[in-house]
């Protein structure tokens, strides 16, 4: 049975983090890994949107801005980028599901921006139906149908300033052991 793993907690808290320092130790270890990872775009100090990588191949691009010259659906002040989510975001998902030496997709995050997207939403219930392992985020206070299934049959984690440090170092083990066939 593949490892599932969602992590949540309250915004900021370091969940993205959390899975940048897995990726890195597993990359590092040469375990290759696939998905798209999200990141907070800052200009002057301020946060002004968020961008979206494919965790294999680097490539990036922007998920959300509040000044996006494109029309797309809005969350807040943040216009999303669906082009860029579809093409990046949904497309690094789907290529870490179809390839066969990725044996771990992560996905972060299962958010209210990434759920505008009816292409994400498709891909991400693929990538579920696989025998892949996931690790993903979701939004704490979510209700939507995907994110309450995630709810329902991940094993959930959620990130608090109490546990946040070791949490990477929780994950690895869980993650090795389940790449090794010890889950």
């Amino acid at each position: 049975m593949p490892l599932r793993i969602g992590l949540t907690g309250k915004p900021r808290i370091g969940k993205s983090t959390i899975v940048k320092d897995v990726i890195g130790r597993l990359k590092a270890e040469g375990v290759p890994v696939g998905g798209m990872l999200t990141a907070d775009l800052r200009e002057h100090g301020c946060r002004v949107g968020f961008a979206i990588e494919d965790i294999r191949t680097g490539e990036t691009g922007v998920l959300a801005h509040v000044q996006l010259p494109t029309r797309g659906p809005s969350v807040g002040k943040y216009t999303i980028n669906l082009m860029d989510l579809d093409g990046i975001g949904a497309r690094s998902i789907s290529e870490a599901t179809m390839r066969p030496e990725i044996e771990l997709i992560f996905i972060d995050e299962i958010g209210t921006m990434e759920l505008k997207s009816r292409s994400f939403i498709e891909t991400v219930e693929r990538a579920l139906e696989s025998e892949k392992h996931l690790v993903v985020t979701v939004h704490q206070r979510s209700t939507h149908e995907l994110v309450q299934r995630i709810r329902g049959t991940f094993e959930i984690l959620e990130v608090t300033e109490a546990n946040r440090d070791e949490m990477a170092t929780i994950i690895m083990k869980t993650v090795k052991n389940s790449l090794n066939g010890e889950g």
